[in-house]
């Protein structure tokens, strides 16, 4: 009889041994366990630590509350201003409910990871290169706001959403490169230009003040001069001043006048004893008739001689070294 209630005793354990193992679950600190009894789902959300089931009747699922990142594969399309691109992103997510993550949806990561992909193209349908490129705060908000509609029924909240990247076809890149290059040259086109204006000002405000000390321009000059010499070449500075040259030009226009004045007058029209009208030359008929060959070569040799004879005076006497085999002297015999 002792042996029986023994046996009796050791079996109960057992099976009381084999129902608390069955029945144990353990649920981590940043989990969440969601209980369905005979497929219905229990009330409580089981929160962290040590929790029962009654084995073969309850299944717990356990939900992750961390926030998830998840990047979003790249997606390509065309601006609005037809530019063909290629964006990547990346979502961080949570799950605030975990009744309705595991009831409202099979599979909350792939539901909110296909969301994400048809908001980024939607997103770039609608956005321009240069909000890509430079507004992403602005794309960021729009892609959060257009993910976490729906995914607030399915109890996941989304944290933030990042464009991570933009890809742009070659012939792109390389024409936003000249375009920044052209944009700078003229900032320094401008630049120059506003560099050169202030300089003539300043030039012109020193040019009255020198005008009204003649003393000031040729220290000035002196300066010139000094600053030329300090580098120590073979440089010769020779200031010529304007005024001079001003004062050629009005001296050279009255002589100008007279001359036209002293031409001689046009030929006059008479008539000669036959009735016909003959032109009277101007000139002296000297200078109107041809001069004859023989005159040329007279000319000719005049100037030929004077320019011998002055090319005489200008080049210095040659003075004929003797021989002092003969003593100072030179004879025409051997």
């Amino acid at each position: 009889m002792i042996e029986e209630l023994v046996t009796a005793g050791v079996a109960l354990a057992s099976v009381g041994t084999v129902y608390a193992m069955a029945a144990a679950r353990v649920v981590k600190q940043y989990e969440r366990g969601v209980v369905l009894r005979l497929g219905k789902l229990r009330s409580g959300v089981r929160g962290p630590g040590f929790t029962m089931i009654v084995p073969f009747v309850d299944r717990l699922q356990k939900v992750n509350m961390q926030i998830v990142t998840m990047p979003v594969p790249g997606q390509d399309g065309i601006t609005r201003d037809n530019v063909t691109v290629r964006v990547d992103a990346v979502i961080y997510f949570k799950v605030v409910s975990a009744a309705d993550a595991v009831i409202q949806v099979e599979d909350y990561r792939f539901a909110v990871s296909q969301m994400a992909q048809t908001s980024l193209r939607s997103i770039i349908g609608k956005s321009e290169l240069d909000d890509l490129l430079s507004n992403r705060e602005k794309l960021n908000q729009g892609l959060e706001l257009m993910i976490d509609s729906p995914a607030v029924e399915w109890g996941v909240s989304i944290d933030r959403v990042e464009i991570k990247d933009v890809s742009l076809p070659e012939t792109m890149k390389r024409s936003m490169a000249r375009q920044a290059e052209a944009d700078r040259e003229r900032r320094a086109r401008v630049i120059n230009a506003d560099a050169e204006l202030q300089a003539s000002k300043k030039l012109a405000e020193a040019a009255g003040v020198m005008s009204e000390q003649p003393a000031a321009l040729q220290l000035r000059l002196l300066q010139t001069v000094v600053a030329v010499a300090a580098e120590k070449n073979s440089t010769l500075v020779l200031p010529f001043p304007v005024e001079l040259l001003r004062f050629l030009e009005r001296a050279q226009q009255p002589a100008q006048q007279p001359a036209q004045q002293a031409a001689p007058p046009a030929p006059q029209a008479q008539q000669s004893s036959d009735g016909t009208a003959r032109t009277q030359p101007s000139l002296p008929e000297a200078q109107q008739r041809p001069i004859q060959p023989q005159e040329l070569s007279a000319q000719a040799q005049q100037l030929l001689a004077q320019w011998q004879q002055s090319m005489q005076e200008q080049l210095p006497p040659v003075e004929t070294p003797l021989d002092p085999d003969f003593g100072g002297s030179k004879s025409g015999q051997d």
